[in-house]
């Protein structure tokens, strides 16, 4: 085995009385436990302690997720990604390379007190590349977000939107 590659690793789970399988790359940097069995997190991604990720899910390469994120079962995260606080990401979600997340309405350099929004990714949502999703928002389930759009507010579930400012797609 070439010794880039981490196998599958047992991590003991105390509270829960349960062993779980999870790959980490070795050029991983994974804090956290709560980590869903079969899931995998590849190289230099970056899970910080409190965060919390489901079964079967795939972290590619060059991700961040922060200490207030929960992601549900069966969710990809691609490369470029980074996940902040706040972020609550619902089960069977694609999110594409490079997805821009923002949890700051009014961000600016050394505030330290802002007011972190939660943002809602409902089940079954997929977010193309390059798409930006603005902070304290909610896509709903099935929801579709075209590659490369902004999106500003709501997405009703089942819908699927495109361009900047996002805007819902003509059936």
């Amino acid at each position: 085995m070439n010794s880039c590659f981490a196998e599958f690793r047992k991590l003991a789970f105390p509270d829960k009385g349960v062993v779980m399988n999870v790959f980490i790359h070795q050029l991983a940097d994974v804090k956290s436990l709560s980590i869903g069995d079969n899931t995998r997190i590849w190289q230099f991604s970056i899970v910080l302690k409190e965060a919390k990720i489901g079964r079967d899910c795939n972290i590619c390469a060059h991700t961040f997720i922060e200490n207030d994120v929960i992601i549900g079962d069966n969710v990809t995260v691609k490369c470029g990604v980074q996940l902040w606080d706040g972020l609550r990401v619902g089960n069977n979600v694609f999110i594409g390379p490079n997805v821009t997340f923002c949890n700051d309405k009014h961000p600016f350099s050394g505030n330290h007190s802002f007011s972190c929004l939660q943002t809602v990714i409902e089940d079954n949502v997929s977010i193309g590349a390059n798409a930006t999703i603005l902070p304290g928002l909610r896509l709903g389930k099935g929801a579709v977000v075209g590659a490369g759009a902004v999106v500003t507010k709501n997405v009703p579930p089942g819908k699927t939107v495109v361009g900047n400012p996002a805007k819902e797609l003509a059936t």
